[in-house]
């Protein structure tokens, strides 16, 4: 079963909680637990039970979101908003998983969210064994953003102004480069073989000293790149 993130969100203003409201009702895996007026109605429900992740405005009455994330400090992670600029300094400072400048795009929440993601991921590689079938990420393919199951992608290739993923279910084309896409992926599940390719290592069927085999595809490895690759690929 796919890790539930719980999250909560916490604004003065009632429009900016049911944007983000709406955002992550879009996104599988998150799930609202409390949308809050207030950094006191928010400090409460974190006492009461485990929130993953704080959608937190930064300048509120009374409390601001800023006290509120060194009140929290490393029980929660941490995704600021906020209409002002000069509040970033201080929110990175705070070990911030990202800082959101409103008006806050849907684009611009999902880098976010799978930010948060990468980051999470990273602490579960380091104490458990990972399990990809629960791990995905988003890009932007015809004017929609679209998921994309780590366990499910075969290879992916990047051609001169567009990329490739190749998945069981078929291909997304996305504008990405494929050095953005290399960090969304686990190295230990993935590996880069050429400047063009990065192959899921799951998926590879065969290989040689020249190419892996990927559903009956021969992929190249660059010179470059070979002794590390045969290395990693003897060693599994």
């Amino acid at each position: 079963m796919s890790h539930k993130i719980t999250c909560v969100v916490v604004d003065d203003e009632p429009m900016a909680r049911d944007i983000l409201i709406s955002y992550i009702e879009r996104v599988p895996n998150l799930v609202l637990v409390k949308s809050c007026k207030n950094a006191l109605e928010a400090l409460s429900i974190s006492q009461q039970e485990k929130i993953d992740l704080f959608f937190l405005d930064i300048n509120m009455p009374e409390v601001s979101g800023l006290s509120l994330a060194k009140l929290v400090g490393n029980a929660s992670k941490v995704i600021f908003t906020t209409a002002y600029r000069e509040y970033a300094v201080d929110g990175f400072d705070l070990k911030a998983v990202d800082y959101l400048l409103k008006p806050i795009g849907f684009d611009r929440f999902l880098t976010a969210v799978n930010t948060f993601l990468g980051a999470n991921l990273g602490a579960k590689n380091q104490t458990s064994q990972h399990s990809p079938s629960s791990e995905f990420f988003f890009v932007r393919s015809d004017r929609k953003m679209v998921k994309i199951n780590l366990h499910e992608i075969l290879y992916v290739e990047s051609l001169s102004d567009y990329l490739k993923i190749i998945t069981d279910n078929g291909t997304v084309i996305t504008r990405e480069t494929i050095t953005n896409i290399q960090e969304k992926l686990p190295e230990e599940l993935f590996l880069r073989i050429h400047r063009s390719f990065i192959v899921s290592l799951n998926k590879i069927d065969s290989y040689t000293n020249e190419f892996v085999e990927i559903n009956k595809k021969a992929i190249p490895i660059s010179r470059s790149y070979k002794v590390a690759i045969l290395e990693k690929l003897e060693k599994n």
